[in-house]
């Protein structure tokens, strides 16, 4: 069974953060939130294991209840 990476994992986290950021701007509230929508469409293609995909969904319904 395999199973989500809750430690840090990214080279250079910090310049993916600012990248993140940078395609964000200029972007209205909706067309921000279609970006996110797509980019963790294409995020949770990659990585396919359903499994994976379940704790991760999770992990972030959890900490969104905080």
């Amino acid at each position: 069974m395999s199973k989500l990476k809750t430690r840090a994992n990214i080279d250079d986290a910090d310049a993916f953060y600012a990248r993140l950021m940078a395609a964000h701007e200029g972007l209205d509230k909706a067309r921000s939130d279609a970006l996110n929508a797509r980019l963790i469409l294409v995020l949770a293609n990659h990585i396919g294991d359903a499994r994976v995909l379940e704790q991760a969904l999770e992990a972030a319904m959890k900490s969104a209840r905080r």
